[in-house]
């Protein structure tokens, strides 16, 4: 230290008392006044804290809060995977939800493993989260599907509210989306175009939204007298390099007569086209693609491409006001919830068959 300078002071942050104490009311008035007790605190006892609060610069112990009241502030939202449009539009909407009800959301990313995704909720439960969104498509066959709904159960024992988005077998709220009616509405419309033809590159056989979605397009072709033969189902990751990676495999063994490509999500659509490019041909003239989600990067590629329409922020935002929803438990819950309609968007990327 310099001679002559004055020794750096450090203070102890204040603390509710030292609050208490300099608004000159009770530490129980302090402590309702600051953390949103459902109790009524008198307005001027009520400002005087806050004022005291700012003077002193205190800071609420948000971790004490939760302990006390078995909740925190926090929803905690558990997606596949954070890089996809897909989870991000989804959690624009959770995310403006919540700042309606002053809540703070925080994000994980289960890469579509399902040990990880428990491994996770253990870890948010000891955080205490008002709200857990479990926005990854289900596992069909999941091996882990008994210890998580352990955990969840325990969870909401304590006070909080888990919220599945897609279906799902287990007992909690959820919301339901429209994956298998969707991808009928898209068959029948390609159909209505002229397409008779069709290859589809779809996620892994137990990925539950996969499923759904190529169950539902087989189902439209079906009801227009057209089918989807099974060595025209290609499978990779759910992902933008499975869809490129697909295709190419696709390409080298030979599209035959293939007409149109449907990848059963946008990401994987925006990879075959490239794989498409890549083989020295044109997306939308020489093969038509269409996909599925409607992420808004799809209105700017070249040529636009054709997709099922999923609302996805109003679904984030749907998701939060089941699990905030007073007055029902988690099996009501989930049988008042209806599937969020779908749309197909029809562009340039199926301009319907040469003649």
């Amino acid at each position: 230290m310099i001679e002559g300078d004055a020794p750096t002071r450090r203070t102890a942050p204040a603390t509710l008392h030292d609050v208490a104490r300099e608004a000159g009311v009770s530490l129980a008035t302090a402590s309702r006044s600051l953390n949103g007790s459902a109790r009524k605190v008198n307005e001027e006892y009520r400002e005087r804290v806050l004022a005291a609060a700012a003077k002193l610069g205190y800071t609420p112990n948000l971790s004490a809060q939760a302990v006390a009241r078995g909740t925190s502030t926090t929803v905690a939202l558990l997606v596949a995977d954070i890089a996809d449009p897909y989870f991000s539009s989804l959690a624009a909407g959770v995310v403006g939800a919540a700042g309606d009800d002053r809540l703070i959301v925080t994000m994980a990313e289960t890469k579509r493993d399902s040990a990880r995704e428990l491994e996770l909720v253990r870890a948010m439960r000891g955080q205490r989260p008002r709200v857990m969104i479990l926005a990854g498509s289900r596992d069909i066959g999941d091996p882990n599907a008994a210890a998580l709904e352990a955990e969840l159960t325990a969870y909401e024992q304590t006070g909080g509210r888990a919220v599945f988005v897609s279906e799902s077998d287990l007992p909690f709220r959820t919301l339901p989306l429209a994956n298998r009616a969707g991808g009928r509405d898209l068959a029948v419309a390609l159909h209505e175009l002229g397409y008779r033809r069709f290859t589809a590159l779809a996620g892994p056989e137990t990925l539950r939204t996969a499923h759904d979605r190529i169950a539902g397009f087989a189902e439209g072709l079906a009801s227009v007298g057209a089918q989807l033969p099974a060595d025209r189902l290609v499978r990779s990751s759910f992902t933008r390099d499975g869809g490129y990676d697909a295709m190419r495999r696709l390409l080298e063994a030979g599209i035959g007569d293939t007409q149109l490509v449907f990848a059963l999500n946008d990401v994987m659509a925006m990879g075959a086209m490239s794989a498409i490019r890549d083989a020295g041909l044109e997306p939308g003239r020489d093969l038509a693609v269409a996909g599925f989600d409607d992420i808004p990067t799809v209105r700017d590629v070249t040529p636009r491409l054709t997709s099922v329409r999923m609302p996805l922020e109003r679904i984030g935002e749907q998701a939060l006001r089941l699990a905030l929803e007073d007055g029902a438990d988690a099996a009501s819950a989930r049988a008042s919830s209806t599937d969020v309609s779908t749309e197909v968007v029809l562009r340039e990327s199926t301009p319907g068959p040469a003649a």
